[in-house]
């Protein structure tokens, strides 16, 4: 059995959809962001369940395709890059993403309004550009026109 193209669309667009709101808190000025303790707690929530279904995508596909058991998040990234289903540059440039995803997981205290609000207006299009990446991937092996 193949790739599950119905769970790959499923998580892109759980991903296109956090960033969509995250895009919303991206705008708001640092000080009105970090004013409102919702706005964070919104943010952390959506950022983490956009990674958790970027890491899920790259599974699947890693599994279904038979290219091993990536020990953690970065090994699955770039395990991508090296089987060009992203580039390989743009999966080192990304690779930050699997520790953030274990910052807002395991050491979401140390995680500051500050810096969330940085990271939103700098790597949201990271996470765009991974879903496209992936989409030209799938219809490359013929599920679709991306």
């Amino acid at each position: 059995m193949g790739i599950n193209v119905g769970l790959a669309r499923e998580r892109i667009d759980v991903i296109f959809a956090s960033v969509r709101r995250l895009q919303k808190l991206a705008v708001l000025p640092l000080d009105e962001f970090v004013a409102d303790p919702d706005y964070f707690a919104i943010a952390a929530h959506h950022l983490r369940r956009a990674l958790e279904a970027l890491f899920d995508i790259g599974r699947h596909i890693i599994a279904k395709e038979g290219w091993g058991h990536p020990q953690d998040y970065r090994s699955i990234i770039m395990l991508l890059g090296q089987k060009k289903v992203i580039p390989l540059e743009f999966a080192r440039q990304i690779s930050g993403m699997a520790g953030y995803r274990n910052r807002l997981v395991h050491g979401y205290a140390e995680v500051s309004p500050e810096e969330m609000h940085g990271l939103l207006r700098r790597r949201l299009d990271d996470l765009d550009a991974f879903c496209r990446h992936v989409l030209g991937y799938l219809s490359d092996l013929g599920f679709w026109d991306a």
